[in-house]
């Protein structure tokens, strides 16, 4: 989690929101691919941090399956990257803070509890809450 912070701290450099993602080779952990949200930098509304580590990871191994992955997310996933992460079969999310208003796993959407998906990863929340979530709120502080 520690390097998804540091991921993140570096998109508020490019003014994106500071979500950060690291995808690990549970394995033998190792880091398969990492990175923050482009949507600013690419223009594209689907560019958030677990989207781009997933499409990065799935070129890299030539599948579109990440079952041997662990995925470590600075804020909750919404319900688009929760449904990018269950196709992907990637084996447990661990994320730090909680997203009430937008988050798809343990709120909103819960995405992984619908009976149309198709793999349930293990889920586990609030790691580094705190710093995690103080990293977001700093930033949205100097927006406003």
């Amino acid at each position: 989690m520690q390097k998804a912070l540091q991921v993140a701290k570096s998109a508020i450099l490019r003014d994106e929101v500071p979500v950060g993602a690291v995808l690990v080779d549970y394995k033998n952990n190792k880091i398969i691919s990492s990175g923050s949200n482009t949507v600013i930098e690419d223009s594209d509304p689907t560019a958030h941090a677990e989207i781009n580590i997933i499409r990065a990871a799935c070129r890299e191994k030539l599948s579109t399956h990440l079952d041997d992955c662990d995925i470590y997310i600075t804020l909750e996933p919404c319900a688009m990257c929760a449904q990018a992460i269950s196709n992907a079969r990637i084996r447990r999310i661990y994320y730090g803070a909680y997203d009430p208003k937008s988050g798809g796993v343990d709120h909103g959407a819960r995405v992984l509890e619908s009976s149309s998906c198709h793999h349930k990863p293990e889920v586990y929340g609030g790691i580094l809450e705190k710093e995690c979530s103080d990293l977001l709120v700093g930033f949205f502080k100097s927006k406003r």
